[in-house]
């Protein structure tokens, strides 16, 4: 074969100052642009982030995509490349030019791709030449991901097949090359919804928490140059207690290896052993991981055979360790010894224009940087796997992680699902702990999500104890294969849903506050894994004219003390109950969810200092000073009516009440309230005056409506609307009111409350009240 000597050369580099020179180091990185570079164009998404105008088509995402097995040489793929929507019976377009051009490694559906459309099938082609320099060596292509089918042709020859959207895997192309340019193609199929593999939250009919797919390419592609004798991965064993790190090298037998482990560029213990085996390397004057100190150290290993050199890589480790303990009767989550509660944030990895994939480094960096920030220890990769850069800045900046398996049977309303695919399933949750095993920063599994997938039948009501059986069948048996393949972390078998007390944690999910699972099983540490979802709606930065969380706010100050205010509940947990961690839902919004403490592009909606205060228990809470008391504080009288009042008159000041019933509240009864009247029939409208000549703007503009109803209610102040939610509350919660309810209030004399409340489901109840929030200082 014949290596191009004229390819486009570039450097990934860092210029380090040393006695006033300046020298150049770093990954030696060749990048081959595709002939039609021009053709592309960003496409424009409902709303973009700030990366997405940083975008290089010539070079995007050029960093070296494998920071635990490193080599100085490689040539990245991404670019543009040619691209046509495929068919079931197409033949392989060898030698055709396709019909347009897509910017690798974007998903199709994505505007940073150029293409913008959602296709089940797809062909992708593009030439490259094989550098000089790398004459005699084998040659990998390397791909990141590609969701969820693929074939990979080169010159004409099938390669393989593979299946999987969310694991890495390779081809020595060796064989196949040939003189002069060499000719790549790439078919893909993804059925999403209609396949029952693991997809997360990909739908083809976006809405709710369900979002846009990924389909085709999403990771980087790329081409390493190798040696017959050579690493072909390295699994890393940190023992705290042994202080020892274990590593073994897969390569052919025969072959010595020597390692040296550094601290920066300094050696702190250098050995030798042969590959194959596992070789035990004493760490003296450790240097833990944590978040709060994330030390990391780096390997240098070097492959040698009959005495002659034949290949090095770099990797890098922490020493950490998780554990279960019992505290006064409950088990806890101990890191490195100590009890740290897990303050964690729920992270589904999504972009407005790049969808499963970054736009560039700094944007898939600022999010970490972000949750940081916050005063977050640990985030939650919601049912989704990253680009292995991902971990590199969890592990470089501390961050504890929480990893889920991407779910089979994800949220799909009312449709029929396909039938579960669980030997797929059971074979990408093994290539992901495999693939991840390195990773420091990770120390928690999360096997099943919410039951997707961990059940045949997938309506609670319809499964029968045949169903259960199953159900504890297929859990356990992933469990052990997982404590098979890693003993060193926790697992979670199944994050909000049924939990058989077969793994590590007992996890419950409550919307919008907080809750703690009973304390079931022995071995089991307790952890809320979902909460919060308080909806902050902007529109100038939403993808959608409107949207909503599980609680909604009009501000971001009103953000942060119903954050406070849930994280309280949060303090008590740990305290009283010994709740090891908890998981706020979310980072950011995503599509028609607006629930994020950053907008889906990006954009802060409140005080992260005060976010941070509160995350790290420092933050003191507000007091209420009350202008209308609910039942907690004694009798509260108030007009009510369960016929329906004629015409809308009835929330004004001036409606003439004097026919409806005078009662106590609460009203009704539910689970755990205050219950002095009766209430049994479907709706229920009350009335209640205050007078407003005590209230200052500063106090309008911090009135607060507490509120306990079961199911959804409607609150006016003056005939305007100050708060709606059509769910059921399962405690007593501050919320605030809406602007116009507060510009309604009559500050020089009477105002009324009105509340319309609704029972659908069962187990009513109302009781309110308005109360000033008085804030701390912080």
């Amino acid at each position: 074969m014949i290596f191009a000597a004229n390819t486009a050369l570039r450097y990934s580099f860092c210029m380090i100052k040393h006695r006033g020179k300046v020298i150049v180091s770093g990954l030696f990185c060749i990048t081959l642009f595709c002939a039609t570079a021009g053709a592309w164009t960003l496409q424009k998404a409902p709303i973009m982030t700030k990366w997405a105008a940083e975008v290089d088509p010539k070079n995007p995402l050029p960093e070296y995509p494998r920071p635990q097995l490193t080599r100085p040489d490689w040539l990245s793929l991404n670019g543009i490349w040619q691209f046509q929507k495929g068919d079931a019976n197409d033949q392989v377009p060898f030698g055709k030019v396709l019909s347009g051009d897509i910017l690798v490694p974007f998903p199709v559906e994505s505007a940073i791709s150029g293409v913008m459309q959602h296709y089940d099938r797809l062909w992708y082609r593009r030439t490259f030449s094989v550098p000089a320099a790398w004459k005699d060596k084998q040659i990998i292509l390397h791909f990141g991901a590609v969701d969820y089918e693929s074939e990979v042709y080169l010159n004409g020859k099938s390669l393989g097949i593979h299946k999987g959207g969310y694991d890495p895997f390779s081809y020595d192309i060796t064989p196949y090359l040939k003189e002069g340019e060499q000719e790549l193609i790439v078919r893909v199929y993804d059925p999403t919804e209609a396949g029952g593999q693991p997809r997360g939250k990909q739908t083809t009919a976006p809405g709710g928490i369900m979002y846009t797919p990924t389909t085709g390419i999403w990771q980087t592609v790329w081409l390493e140059p190798i040696s017959a004798v050579s690493v072909e991965n390295i699994k890393l064993v940190p023992d705290l207690d042994k202080l020892t790190l274990t590593v073994k090298v897969k390569n052919a037998e025969g072959v010595k290896l020597a390692i040296s482990v550094k601290d920066g560029g300094k050696v702190v213990k250098a050995v030798e052993g042969d590959a194959n085996r596992e070789i035990q390397i004493p760490i003296s004057n450790p240097k833990l991981w944590s978040p709060e100190h994330p030390f990391l150290y780096n390997l240098a290993i070097s492959v040698s055979k009959d005495g002659k050199v034949s290949d090095q890589v770099g990797s890098y480790f922490g020493l950490r360790k998780v554990e279960l303990r019992e505290v006064n009767g409950v088990k806890k989550v101990f890191l490195n010894g100590e009890f740290v509660y897990q303050v964690g944030v729920l992270d589904q990895g999504f972009w407005p224009d790049g969808i499963y994939t970054q736009p560039t480094e700094e944007a898939l960096k600022f999010d970490i940087e972000q949750m940081k920030a916050l005063g977050f220890n640990m985030v939650r990769k919601h049912i989704k796997v990253e680009p292995a850069r991902w971990y590199y800045w969890t592990d470089k900046l501390g961050l504890l992680v929480w990893q889920d398996m991407p779910s089979e049977n994800s949220y799909i309303g009312k449709a029929t699902p396909p039938p579960l695919d669980k030997e797929e399933y059971q074979s990408e949750l093994r290539q992901m702990v495999q693939h991840l095993y390195n990773v420091p920063s990770i120390i928690t599994w999360v096997i099943f999500n919410e039951s997707q997938g961990q059940f045949d039948v997938r309506d609670r009501k319809e499964r029968t104890e045949k169903d259960v059986a199953q159900g504890r069948s297929d859990t356990g048996r992933l469990v052990n294969m997982v404590r098979e393949l890693d003993k060193t972390r926790l697992i979670n078998e199944a994050s909000g849903d049924e939990n058989f007390g077969l793994a590590d944690m007992n996890d419950r999910h409550s919307y919008p506050p907080p809750n703690c699972p009973e304390n079931k099983y022995p071995n089991q540490a307790l952890f809320c894994g979902e909460y919060g979802g308080i909806g902050y709606f902007i529109k100038e930065h939403s993808w959608v004219d409107r949207g909503s969380g599980y609680a909604n706010v009009e501000s971001g100050n009103d953000l942060v003390f119903m954050y406070a205010d849930f994280f309280e509940k949060i303090r008590k947990f740990r305290d009283e109950q010994g709740m090891s961690g908890s998981v706020y839902t979310e980072l950011t919004d995503v599509m028609t969810e607006v629930n994020g403490f950053l907008t889906y592009d990006r954009v802060p909606k409140c005080d992260f200092a005060l976010i941070k205060k509160i995350n790290e228990f420092k933050f003191v809470p507000p007091t209420y000073q009350p202008i209308l008391s609910t039942a907690e504080q004694g009798d509260q009288t108030w007009k009510y009516t369960t016929e329906k009042p004629g015409g809308p008159a009835w929330q004004k000041i001036d409606f003439d009440d004097s026919k409806w019933s005078e009662g106590k509240a609460g009203f009704g009864q539910a689970y755990k309230t205050i219950s002095n009247t009766p209430w049994k029939t479907p709706d229920i409208w009350l009335r209640r005056t205050f007078d407003g000549k005590e209230l200052t703007t500063e106090q309008i503009a911090n009135l607060m409506i507490r509120i306990y109803h079961d199911d959804g209610a409607e609150v006016f102040i003056n005939g305007v609307q100050a708060y709606a939610n059509g769910k059921t509350l399962t405690a007593y919660e501050y919320r605030g009111l809406k602007q116009a309810a507060r510009d309604a209030i009559n500050a020089n004399g009477k105002n009324v409350i009105a509340i319309h409340c609704a029972n659908k489901l069962g187990g009513q109840h109302i009781d309110a009240g308005l109360y000033v929030r008085v804030p701390s200082q912080n």
